[in-house]
C-alpha cells in the first residue's frame, strides 16, 4: 500500500536527515523533493501544491531552524499536516437507536460498491445491527445475484426484483416498504453505477435520493484510478451532497493520491477503506494512522486492532506458555500462521512495524506470503506425531512429507532446521522486557528467523533457473572435505 509516495518521501526525507546543519536553502530543496514525490503519487496539483506551502510557512522558523534535531521537527510538520489534509474524519455512521436507518451507496461501475454493501452489511451486523440489503442496481448484469450470494454468506436479508418490468427508483420504494415489515433498523441501498459521470445516472440518483431520503449517502471510490477517483467524487457531491467516501482497493494502491487528495478538494470526509476482496476487509480511516503509514513510521494502533480481533487470547496465552517450556512444536507454528494470515498479507502487516516497514523491500526476491504457503504445505504434509516432534524427522520421513508437499528433501530440512532455531530464539526471548523484545524481534527479522524456510523454492522454479554451475557445485564439494578433514584432527 503507497510503496510509491512512500519511497519517495522517504527518498526526499532522507536528503534533510543528511548531517550538517539545516539552512533556509536545502530545507527548501526538501520540501521541493517531497513534492515531486507528491505529484508522481498522483496527488491533486493543487493539492500538492498548498501542501508544501503550509509545510514550508512552519518549517522555514527560527524555532526549527535552531532546533536540535530540525530533520525530526520537518518530519513531525510533514505528518501534521499529512493529517490535517486527510482529515479530521469520523467513522461513525452516527446511526439512530430506534427507528429504520436508510444508507444510500453510490458510484461507478468497477468500484467494488456492491462488494463494499456487503462488507458494511457485515460491520453493521457485527454491532449488534439488523441490516437489510436492497438491490437497486438494474444497470449491471450479474449485480443483483452478486448482492443475494454476499446475503446468503452473512445471513443478511436481500430485497430484490426482475430487471426487465422494474425501475431503480421502485426497487428503492418497495425495498424501503420491505425493511420496515421486516421490522430490521438498517437498510442498504446498491445503487446502480456507470462506466463513467452521465446526465442519466445522476438524474435517476436524485430521484431515488428526494423520494427515499437516505439518513447517509456514501460513495464508494476506486483509489486505484488517483485522479479520475477525485473528479468522480466531486462531481457526485456536487448532485448528492455526499455524506462520506468508502475508498476500495487501497491495498493495490501503490501510488496513494487519491487517498491524500480526495478530501481536500471534495471537503468529504473518507469513512472507511477496502483493503481486500473478502467480507471482512473494511476498516474505518484514521487520517494519523494513514500519515504515519505514508511515511513509513507504521501504524501499531491498528495492528493491534486486527490482532485483537483475528486472535484467541486463550489459544495466544496457552502457546506463550508452550513457548516458555520449550514445548512450541511445527503445530502451534501453523496455528499461529493462519491467524497471522487471516489478519491479512504479511507484507502490509510487516508495514505497520516501526522500523520493519522496509524489509521487503531490503532482501531481494522476498515473497512473505509465498514462503508463507509453502511452509503450511510443508506442515500438512507430516502426520500430527511430525508436527509435534520435528526432531524425530528422518530421511525418510522427509522424501514422503516432500512430496506430499511438492518440493524438495532438502527443503523440508531447512525448514525443520529454521523452526528449531527461531523457537530456541524465541524461549530465550519470553523472559525479556517490552523494548528488548523489540529488540531482539527486529534482530530476528534482519536474519530472516521471523520466516522458518523462507527460502525454500519450489521445484518448479528451481527447474526454471537451469543446473546449477558444475565448477561452482565441483568448488563447493572440495571446500566441504577441506573442512571436514580439519574437523576430524581437530577431534583427534
Amino acid at each position: 500500500m503507497f510503496d510509491g509516495i512512500t519511497n519517495g518521501l522517504r527518498s526526499a526525507l532522507s536528503v534533510l536527515g543528511r548531517g550538517g546543519k539545516l539552512t533556509e536553502s536545502n530545507i527548501r530543496d526538501g520540501l521541493a523533493e517531497i513534492r515531486k514525490a507528491l505529484l508522481e503519487a498522483d496527488v491533486h496539483y493543487d493539492v500538492a501544491t498548498s501542501f508544501i506551502k503550509r509545510c514550508t510557512e512552519q518549517a522555514i522558523g527560527e524555532k526549527v531552524l535552531k532546533s536540535l534535531r530540525p530533520d525530526q521537527q520537518i518530519v513531525g510538520i510533514i505528518h501534521q499536516e499529512l493529517c490535517n489534509l486527510m482529515g479530521p474524519a469520523d467513522p461513525s455512521l452516527h446511526l439512530r437507536r430506534d427507528g429504520l436507518n436508510k444508507i444510500m451507496m453510490c458510484g461507478l461501475q468497477g468500484s467494488g460498491k456492491t462488494t463494499t454493501c456487503g462488507k458494511l452489511a457485515r460491520m453493521l451486523k457485527e454491532q449488534g445491527r439488523r441490516p437489510m440489503l436492497v438491490a437497486a442496481d438494474l444497470q449491471r448484469p450479474g449485480a443483483i445475484e452478486q448482492l443475494q450470494i454476499v446475503g446468503q454468506q452473512l445471513d443478511v436479508p436481500v430485497y430484490s426484483e426482475a430487471p426487465g418490468g422494474s425501475s431503480p427508483l421502485k426497487v428503492c420504494v418497495n425495498g424501503l416498504a420491505a425493511a420496515k415489515q421486516a421490522g430490521v433498523d438498517v437498510v442498504i441501498f446498491d445503487t446502480a453505477g456507470r462506466l463513467h459521470v452521465d446526465a442519466d445516472l445522476m438524474n435517476e440518483l436524485e430521484q431515488i435520493d428526494r423520494k427515499v431520503q437516505p439518513d447517509q449517502i456514501l460513495l464508494v471510490c476506486d483509489a486505484m484510478t488517483g485522479q479520475d477517483a477525485v473528479n468522480s467524487a466531486k462531481a457526485f457531491n456536487a448532485a448528492l451532497e455526499l455524506d462520506g467516501i468508502i475508498l476500495t482497493k487501497l491495498d493495490g494502491d501503490t501510488r496513494g493520491g487519491a487517498a491524500i487528495s480526495v478530501k481536500e478538494v471534495t471537503g468529504v470526509p473518507i469513512k472507511f477503506i477496502g483493503t481486500g476482496e473478502t467480507l471482512d476487509r473494511l476498516e474505518p480511516f484514521h487520517p494519523d494512522r494513514m500519515a504515519g503509514r505514508i511515511l513509513g513510521m507504521g501504524d501499531v494502533v491498528s495492528l493491534f486492532e486486527k490482532a485483537q480481533k483475528e486472535f484467541d487470547a486463550d489459544e495466544v496465552e496457552l502457546q506463550q506458555q508452550r513457548m516458555m517450556e520449550g514445548k512450541f512444536s511445527l503445530e502451534d507454528f501453523a496455528k499461529q500462521m493462519k491467524m497471522i494470515r487471516r489478519m491479512g498479507p504479511l507484507g502490509d502487516l510487516l508495514k505497520m512495524i516501526p522500523g520493519l516497514g522496509g524489509l521487503a523491500a531490503t532482501v531481494p526476491g522476498m515473497d512473505a506470503d509465498k514462503d508463507m504457503g509453502r511452509i503450511e504445505a510443508i506442515i500438512s504434509s507430516m502426520t500430527p506425531y511430525e508436527r509435534r516432534h520435528a526432531d524425530r524427522i528422518d530421511r525418510s520421513r522427509r522424501h514422503r512429507i516432500a512430496r506430499g508437499a511438492g518440493t524438495d528433501p532438502a527443503d523440508v530440512n531447512r525448514l525443520i532446521k529454521d523452526f528449531g532455531n527461531m523457537a530456541g530464539m524465541m524461549q530465550k526471548m519470553s523472559g525479556l522486557g517490552p523494548m528488548d523484545k523489540m529488540r531482539a524481534m527486529k534482530g530476528m527479522a534482519d536474519g530472516g528467523m521471523l520466516n522458518p524456510g523462507s527460502q525454500l523454492t519450489s521445484a518448479k522454479e528451481r527447474s526454471k533457473r537451469g543446473p546449477a554451475d558444475p565448477k561452482e557445485a565441483d568448488e563447493k564439494r572440495k571446500k566441504a572435505r577441506k573442512e571436514a578433514k580439519k574437523q576430524k584432527k581437530r577431534n583427534r
